[in-house]
């Protein structure tokens, strides 16, 4: 009813408007005016790709309601304020206040676009915008008008009314909103403000949050920013402009802290830094580095953060640097070295603490035979009887979760569950499943999901269910929504897991996850386009043949290119699977080829609607870049948890993803794909639950036991849970817009 309401009040105020405005009889010399604005009204309409007299920014009808009515009624009638005002005189006064309407409009469109303002505020900057139009009309201050609104709203008021005498004063005020929206931004566009009075404050909020850049500006001591910042008399901005003099400054940077507790000085730290990275004694180093974290993290436990723990060039981000660049990058680059004493010396010398933060700071870039080994080495370095859950406290429980999510994402978490008493086990992982609607991002909430069906002990598991389902009564009770709707999700998902009778499709309201008709994944012209990304590395041209020699010629005709292979079925549906050969990664070759077959798909209207990566998971990033938005079913190896997954399916939102705990197998790829084409050329909807059931009989049977094993490694899309959540999610967001 509100909605039929608020549609019907629009619809008639609108007709009574036109009908003013037409018994106003605009001169014909500004018709030509107020046909701009229309046109930008009508640009707006087909924002979301139809004209329908409605401007859509989501789901939420109600919010697309008071956004039309904003960008139809009330601009329509700020036009008939214009032309009925006495107070605005001449023709050519009338035009300049039409052309502020065609300027707003121009700029909330483009603002729109480029994802500066969300669109539900046109009521709020129409609004706004009249108060200006009208105080500028009577040569009065905007300042007023634009200290009210958000960033984004008076940032595009305040330039179309450029020539207001407020104007000065309104870009102070959006400078002021601006910095606290992006504290790490200030310092750029602080020239102009230095003696303003809150200059100074914003130089210490500034170095707070980017203490690198503040470094390079203090480092310019004659510019306008630098005699600001050398006259500032805040402790930390008086030490981090000091050590823009110093020699290898951004070493020191991480141990700011102790600095300025005076526990270190900048001198005792040169003999560990020396003269910078040429001098710098990297394994102490990196020893001070670890040091440092777990009495800053024990310090952020209670509420008192390091100003030198986070941001560019802060002690997190160093602590990254140094374990990939001296660790996690020797091993990866030694990978297909055998003899494990030569691959892992780098980490012989660590202890356990140390070896841990070099595993969680590799979370996006360990392969995976350098997270087993790291893994095994780490359990060795415990001692004969290791406890993991000794190791998280020895850490102040520093970055568990992403510890966890790592062990359940490589198939080890059985195992780091093991090594704790079951007690101990049951308040980790409750402890893992807490505060999921707290940290900004669905991460957490990710690796939650994956690291339930990595999880075997049905205790673990049911204790899990529990502590999900009493998070999302909490947040129930607590009206947070956003919370309920993170753990209603996670519940519905585990209880999947557990119940194969429970339907997702039909409890989460999202497209199809246990089948896809031929019709979905079929082009329009009924063809089953493949691509499938081979590397030229030792092992992609090793499996090459062999995935070649899978396609019988009785069924497929096979034609090789120079750089890549068609296989086209001969048999039922077209069938047409395009695979660039394995050429040499050293010389960049297999990059060259990806690109030129993806462009011959491209011109010849060949979109994949199946995509296969066949290679390690170092090499999956590039994949997941040159994916076309119409894949329908993606089958990859270890697909490295929340950050591929969220990448995957924000290029291909719907798409079914069937992954690996592991290293992918051939011996298992290859009936994977073979039976996902057989289905095809039948033209018959492919059932996952059915595929599965038949592989894992023939593997239950296969006489070679890695193979046996390997396969329970593999997940098919009803069964990626993380997957499955981020869908739900999303379809959840878009709903209640």
């Amino acid at each position: 009813m509100i909605k039929f309401l608020l549609y019907s009040f629009s619809f008639v105020y609108s007709l009574g408007l036109y009908a003013q405005c037409d018994h106003l009889k605009v001169p014909f010399q500004r018709i030509r005016f107020h046909d701009r604005v229309k046109e930008e009204q009508l640009q707006l309409d087909k924002a979301d790709g139809k004209a329908d007299d409605i401007i859509a920014a989501g789901n939420n009808e109600e919010i697309n309601l008071l956004i039309t009515d904003a960008i139809t009624r009330k601009v329509n009638n700020l036009l008939c304020f214009i032309e009925s005002n006495d107070a605005i005189v001449s023709n050519n006064e009338k035009i300049r206040q039409v052309n502020y309407v065609v300027e707003m409009l121009r700029s909330f469109r483009a603002s729109w676009r480029l994802k500066k303002i969300n669109p539900s505020l046109a009521p709020v900057l129409i609004d706004n915008f009249e108060k200006i139009l009208k105080a500028n009309i009577d040569s009065q201050s905007m300042a007023p008008y634009i200290e009210e609104v958000p960033y984004a709203v008076g940032i595009i008021n305040a330039e179309v009314f450029n020539t207001n005498p407020g104007y000065d004063e309104s870009r102070k005020i959006l400078f002021l909103k601006y910095s606290m929206l992006n504290p790490d931004k200030i310092l750029p566009g602080l020239a102009p403000y230095v003696q303003e009075p809150f200059a100074d404050t914003l130089v210490v909020i500034a170095c707070k949050n980017n203490p690198k850049q503040l470094y390079d500006y203090a480092s310019g001591r004659n510019t306008p920013v630098g005699k600001l910042i050398s006259r500032n008399t805040n402790p930390m901005v008086k030490a981090v402009a000091a050590l823009s003099q110093t020699k290898a400054a951004l070493l020191y940077y991480p141990f700011l802290d102790e600095i300025l507790s005076g526990k270190t000085t900048a001198d005792s730290l040169k003999k560990i830094i020396g003269d910078g990275e040429k001098g710098l004694d990297t394994l102490a180093y990196f020893k001070l580095l670890v040091k440092t974290e777990t009495e800053y993290y024990a310090r952020v436990v209670n509420k008192d953060t390091p100003v030198a723990m986070f941001g560019t060039n802060g002690l997190r981000e160093m602590l990254y640097r140094k374990s990939m660049a001296h660790f996690i990058n020797y091993i990866n680059g030694l990978h297909d070295v055998p003899n494990l004493a030569v691959r892992m010396k780098s980490i012989e010398p660590l202890t356990p603490q140390e070896l841990y933060y070099v595993i969680v700071m590799g979370e996006n870039d360990i392969y995976t035979s350098s997270y087993k080994h790291s893994f095994n080495r780490l359990l060795q370095l415990l001692g004969p009887q290791p406890r993991t859950d000794k190791l998280l406290m020895s850490v102040n429980m520093d970055f568990f979760k992403k510890f966890i999510k790592m062990a359940a994402n490589f198939n080890r978490l059985d195992t780091l569950l093991a090594l704790m008493p079951q007690a101990n086990a049951t308040t980790l992982m409750k402890a893992f499943v807490a505060n999921l609607d707290k940290t900004g991002n669905l991460e957490d909430a990710v690796d939650v999901a994956d690291s339930y069906s990595s999880i075997n002990n049905n205790t673990l598991r049911q204790n899990m269910l529990q502590n999900v389902e009493l998070n999302e009564q909490k947040c129930a009770e607590e009206n947070n929504t956003h919370g309920k709707t993170i753990y209603g999700l996670l519940k519905n998902i585990f209880q999947s897991a557990d119940n194969p009778a429970v339907d997702l499709t039909e409890r989460l309201g999202i497209p199809s996850i246990y089948s896809l008709d031929f019709n979905a994944i079929a082009d329009d012209s009924g063809r089953v386009i493949q691509q499938v990304f081979f590397y030229g590395d030792d092992d992609g041209k090793a499996f090459f043949p062999a995935f070649i020699n899978s396609f019988p010629a009785k069924d497929w005709k096979i034609t090789a290119k120079k750089e890549w292979v068609e296989i086209k079925s001969i048999t039922g549906k077209k069938v047409w699977i395009y695979a660039n050969k394995p050429l040499d990664s050293d010389q960049n070759l297999d990059d060259t080829a990806q690109v030129h077959l993806g462009a011959y798909l491209r011109k010849n209207d060949l979109y994949p609607s199946v995509v296969i990566h066949r290679g390690h998971s170092y090499w999956l990033p590039r994949t997941i870049a040159r994916m076309e938005t119409t894949a329908k079913i993606i089958v990859i190896g270890s697909c490295g948890g929340y950050k591929n997954l969220s990448e995957i399916l924000d290029i291909c939102p719907d798409a079914h993803i069937l992954s690996t705990k592991e290293i992918g197998k051939g011996d298992i790829n290859r009936p994977i794909l073979n039976y996902m084409n057989q289905v095809f050329a039948t033209g018959k909807p492919l059932a996952w639950k059915d595929m599965w059931a038949s592989l894992s009989k023939t593997f239950s049977a296969d006489p070679n036991r890695e193979v046996r094993e390997s396969w329970e490694n593999y997940v098919p899309p009803y069964k990626n849970l993380g997957a499955i959540f981020i869908k739900a999610y999303n379809t959840m967001m878009e709903n209640q817009q």
